[in-house]
């Protein structure tokens, strides 16, 4: 007996389907009116379209919806760092456990069932993000795989030790990988070692903060590429942001991309915060913000895209919906709609080493099925009339009763 049946859903090349799944992986997928056997659950996606659920692989849930209580006037990086530092203090841990579930249920509900999520450590600010979201990760268990980072910094100069201290406290608490922002160290190569080392003795992935800066200068990429394969980490660290290399000419961002991809380093791009937070202050041809994400697809390597903040500091709008980060791939970085899809979906899933969400047998059974009736009208619409299923369940449901099937 099969536990789930999704009768009358859109596959993206238009074939109208039945999926069944059984113990959370796809066991079939059989034109619409032909799926034999018993189901303890039928849900009619009536004509929605099927995609793999969404991923986030980059997230500060412990700052989400704060932008009305911290505020930035600036509206730059540097702005948003300051008033984070000089007032966290003052959030208290519950505040940050409610306004972070509350953000995993929004991402949930949009169709996201994978995430990864930085938590702040900093001299003065203690372990207590990652303490919240390690406790949000366990409350959300049953509706998303989501991952922990412990970022902390500086771990060099003066208060180095205390970071340092803070990486390996962090890996005690159970998160999942370490991270930091070595570009911003008195010594960022200390900073990428340091970092690789805790996550190799700890038995945990990496994922940095890389280069977040206007400046053709900061170029830490190839450094943490040989460094990577040093270590025996490919497929274990991530790099992102990136900013400053989509300032390099192009057979250089090709070069970097060459060097990431043959040590296994994948690149995750956040259009939507570095667009909003980059090039303040230039008022002609604004450069804007992002990695060269074509030079990196085109040397190989695995790449992901991800919304970063949502309405606090750092970013003042934005809602959780990875649809938006497409929407906007698509604008900025010149995709074309397929490859802006795969990079919210199985690129991120590659970038957080889980398995492929497909609309095929065999398939982990990570779905979402959308009011759309093509991909491209999805990231053009982003209707919120969605079903998104997890791990073989409906975890979410958010449905339009007017809507009717256009294919």
């Amino acid at each position: 007996m099969g536990d789930l049946l999704l009768r009358d859903g859109i596959l993206a090349d238009g074939s109208r389907v039945d999926i069944a799944i059984a113990d959370s992986v796809i066991s079939s997928v059989d034109p619409t009116g032909t799926a034999g056997g018993d189901t303890a659950e039928v849900v009619d996606l009536e004509g929605r379209l099927v995609l793999g659920a969404f991923g986030e692989p980059h997230a500060h849930l412990d700052k989400a919806f704060l932008a009305d209580v911290l505020l930035n006037p600036a509206g730059d990086l540097d702005g948003a760092v300051h008033v984070m530092r000089s007032n966290w203090h003052r959030v208290p841990i519950d505040d940050v456990v409610e306004r972070a579930e509350r953000a995993v249920r929004k991402l949930v509900a949009s169709g996201t069932t994978a995430i990864r999520t930085h938590a702040d450590t900093t001299p003065e600010g203690g372990l207590k993000s990652v303490e919240a979201l390690v406790e949000v990760r366990r409350r959300v268990a049953g509706l998303a795989d989501m991952q922990v980072v412990t970022m902390a910094y500086p771990v060099s100069g003066p208060d180095g030790d205390v970071s340092r201290n803070q990486l390996e406290q962090g890996i005690a608490l159970g998160t999942d990988l370490v991270g930091g922002a070595p570009h911003l160290e008195d010594d960022p190569s200390m900073a990428m070692a340091v970092a690789l080392e805790t996550a190799a003795a700890g038995g945990v992935a990496v994922d940095l903060h890389m280069d977040e800066v206007l400046d053709a200068g900061v170029q830490y990429l190839e450094e943490l590429a040989r460094l990577t394969e040093a270590a025996g980490l490919g497929g274990r660290v991530t790099a992102s942001h990136c900013v400053s290399h989509g300032l390099l000419p192009p057979e250089e961002q090709r070069e970097v991309g060459r060097a990431l991809a043959d040590a296994g380093v994948g690149l995750v791009t956040l259009p939507r915060t570095n667009l909003y937070l980059q090039a303040r202050g230039i008022q002609t041809a604004p450069p804007r913000g992002l990695a060269g994400v074509r030079a990196l697809l085109d040397t190989g390597v695995t790449v992901a895209a991800g919304a970063d903040n949502v309405q606090d500091p750092f970013y003042v709008i934005g809602k959780c919906d990875a649809l938006e980060t497409a929407s906007l791939l698509i604008s900025t970085a010149h995709l074309g709609v397929d490859e802006a899809a795969e990079l919210i979906g199985p690129g991120t899933r590659r970038v957080l080493g889980l398995p492929a969400a497909e609309v095929a047998p065999g398939s982990p059974a990570e779905l979402v099925a959308i009011a759309a009736a093509s991909v491209r009208e999805a990231i053009a619409e982003q209707p919120e009339d969605r079903i998104v299923v997890h791990a073989g369940r409906v975890v979410a449901r958010t449905t339009v009763d007017s809507w009717v099937a256009t294919a």
